[in-house]
């Protein structure tokens, strides 16, 4: 009982935010004298503090109390292609310490020194050692493969698929290492901090140099059976042969855009002409708009979303895409659900990384706090 108590007691100051004794025993429906003894315990564990008294209102002044953001940290990873970021954050999430570097590793063994040199400089600068960090959560493009430790389906970052990957990079970053889908971990960002705060049931699309789906049903991020959810890349795009990936794409941005008339070297270029009333550029990105709803019909007869989140390098452009693309879709399908911006841009995967690994590492705190002080 006392463990169940303490259990009540953090998860009401988690969920509710400061607050002191008589509030915790109003909403928990515990007793003042066992809320307070759970307080004590927790304090003593490291895992809650006193942040002030109440000032307000007739009586003797209350302690306020609050989880101890200090009793964890967590690091998370973002492995692209261009790009490899990573950001150490406290229980509370507030990240303390973030750094970005580009990524030109052109072997595995390369990337794990990369992603061991990336996430160590993270851990000093917030004053930390990789084995002060609870959870460690890597965000790559493929798909995680248990029984052959390394990645399947991920073509577009050299080396990502060797043997022995996630072997190698779990002796490179120490315990707690969880290793996930760059798209999953877009939508459990935009799920925590974006778009799609408060919808149960939704995808998020990354388009960049690949494109992906993340899906969450019932709150939750759904990987299938074996973790290839969302693989949206291989969905055939006609019955004379080729996949999604090769027509919509960011590399078919541009492709399109030639075939109007426009020479531009990315699909931010395109882009960024169509934003600036390019005729050429605007027939270009309602083509793409037309092939990425082709994509979602796919998907929403199956899942039947309430939300479409547009994220990856394209999502910074959903403003352009958005209404042929809703367009689009009403001549497709009957099943319509809104489509909107990803709120954190090339920042969800990070984000997304930091969620997973704090929630993770809330409950490991709280089973470990016999181990953190006897």
């Amino acid at each position: 009982m006392r463990v169940l108590n303490q259990r009540a007691v953090l998860d009401r100051l988690r969920a509710g935010g400061p607050a002191t004794r008589p509030q915790i025993a109003r909403e928990t429906g515990l007793s003042k004298p066992t809320v307070g003894q759970a307080l004590l315990d927790l304090e003593q564990h490291g895992l809650v503090r006193a942040i002030g008294r109440t000032t307000a209102g007739p009586g003797r002044s209350a302690v306020v109390y609050e989880p101890n953001p200090a009793a964890g940290h967590v690091l998370g990873v973002d492995v692209g292609r261009q790009r490899i970021r990573a950001a150490v954050a406290d229980l509370a999430g507030r990240v303390i310490a973030r750094v970005d570097e580009r990524n030109r590793c052109r072997s595995a063994s390369a990337l794990v020194k990369a992603v061991r040199e990336v996430a160590s400089r993270a851990a000093a600068d917030a004053g930390l050692s990789l084995d002060d960090l609870l959870v460690k959560v890597v965000g790559l493009p493929g798909v995680p493969d248990p029984r052959g430790r390394t990645l399947r389906h991920a073509p577009n970052v050299p080396g990502l698929e060797r043997p022995g990957l996630l072997e190698d990079l779990e002796a490179a970053l120490g315990a707690g290492l969880v290793v996930e889908n760059d798209a999953n971990l877009a939508a459990v960002g935009e799920q925590a901090q974006g778009a799609a705060r408060g919808a149960e049931v939704f995808v998020c699309v990354s388009v960049g140099t690949g494109i992906g789906m993340g899906i969450v049903v019932d709150g939750r991020l759904f990987r299938g059976a074996h973790g290839a959810a969302g693989e949206i890349g291989y969905l055939p795009w006609s019955p004379g042969g080729g996949h999604v990936e090769a027509f919509a794409a960011a590399g078919s941005v541009v492709a399109l855009a030639a075939e109007h008339g426009l020479v531009a070297p990315s699909a931010r270029d395109v882009f960024a002409a169509a934003g600036a009333g390019d005729e050429r550029a605007l027939a270009a990105v309602r083509d793409e708009a037309g092939r990425l709803a082709f994509v979602v019909a796919s998907v929403v007869a199956v899942i039947d979303p309430e939300l479409v989140v547009l994220g990856g390098g394209i999502g910074g452009s959903a403003a352009l895409l958005r209404e042929p693309m809703e367009a689009a879709l009403r001549r497709l399908t009957p099943f319509v659900p809104r489509v909107v911006a990803g709120e954190l841009g090339d920042g969800a995967v990070l984000s997304g990384a930091v969620a997973m690994g704090l929630r993770s590492a809330r409950d490991l705190v709280f089973d470990r706090r016999d181990d953190r002080h006897g």
